[in-house]
């Protein structure tokens, strides 16, 4: 009986998704996308694969797609910091997750990529870059996503170590580039900097990397990682005021040069989100994303590098690419 390498990836349309569709297809893969009806397919436009409709979350659904295929990257999530209903997010996310897992290793689904994140690790007091030791509790996960990506990943690992699952958990630092279509939150700092929009910036920090080049770690997880393993996929540390700087120089602007304390945008947060349940549209600043900016968000991704052979570009070439594509789709005016 001859195994067919089918590839199914869940959040295909999505930018992380979609750029681990393209690198499986790169490397010959069969690749079966599951989307959602409503998102949009612009990322899987011309690309030789088979659309599912569905949602992560029902189960009959999973199965069907799930049939005959050899091995799963779980990449689907609901990534905002913020939604009316914050435990929605968590409901996607832990229950998604759960639902995904089950019918793979019920339709004998031979390894799984499981899509983390490094909001699951604790940079709270860290005096350094963390790597996959540094572990969070549910209860220590700032706002509704953060805490999902601990309960699922949490699931996942539970389901490895007493049911057997065939799981490799990667955790992504801060993906930019080409095709960020909603865009991400950081896709959102880029293009609000690039047309002049943030004056100002707060002290914090966080790790960036091309989201080719996680997109590649998946890929590389799948061939070396170790079953139950998690593995940080990283780029380069960078501080907020550093990444602003280099916008301006590659967008023909001036960097900010005003940092502000915190405390006189908490009560600005509060009207953005009070807005934000008006309109129904995110708002930019966030109480979740203020307090998550107290910390700089670094990593190590050495045991992906040791292991996998992960390597990441520097950071300005995938910002250079993000403003190039963002450029080219109309969104910087």
């Amino acid at each position: 009986m001859t195994v067919k390498n089918v590839v199914f990836v869940t959040g295909a349309s999505g930018f992380l998704g979609s750029a681990v569709a393209r690198q499986a297809l790169s490397r010959g893969f069969e690749v079966r996308a599951l989307v959602r009806a409503s998102s949009p397919r612009r990322n899987l436009e011309g690309l030789p694969l088979q659309v599912v409709e569905g949602d992560m979350r029902d189960a009959q659904a999973m199965a069907r797609a799930l049939d005959g295929v050899r091995y799963l990257f779980h990449v689907a999530a609901d990534y905002r910091l913020w939604a009316p209903d914050p435990e929605e997010i968590v409901r996607t996310n832990l229950a998604g997750t759960e639902t995904v897992m089950r019918a793979a290793r019920a339709a004998g689904v031979e390894r799984i990529i499981y899509t983390s994140s490094v909001a699951t690790l604790r940079v709270a007091g860290a005096t350094a870059p963390v790597d996959e030791t540094a572990g969070m509790r549910p209860d220590e996960a700032i706002g509704a996503y953060k805490r999902s990506k601990v309960l699922a990943e949490r699931a996942v690992e539970r389901m490895v170590a007493e049911e057997g699952l065939p799981a490799v958990i990667v955790n992504p630092s801060t993906p930019i580039g080409p095709r960020d279509v909603r865009p991400t939150p950081t896709g959102r700092i880029i293009v609000e900097a690039a047309t002049g929009k943030i004056p100002a910036f707060v002290d914090t920090g966080l790790n960036l990397a091309h989201v080719d080049d996680v997109a590649e770690g998946h890929m590389l997880a799948l061939e070396r990682g170790r079953i139950g393993e998690r593995y940080i996929l990283g780029g380069q540390d960078v501080t907020l005021q550093q990444m602003l700087r280099d916008i301006a120089g590659l967008s023909g602007r001036r960097a900010p040069t005003v940092q502000l304390p915190r405390w006189p945008l908490y009560p600005l947060a509060h009207v953005a989100e009070a807005v934000a349940r008006v309109t129904g549209k995110e708002p930019f600043i966030t109480l979740d994303g203020l307090a998550m900016s107290r910390y700089r968000m670094f990593f190590r991704s050495d045991k992906a590098a040791r292991e996998l052979g992960y390597r990441a570009r520097p950071y300005q070439e995938a910002l250079r690419d993000a403003l190039d594509w963002f450029r080219q789709a109309g969104y910087l005016g």
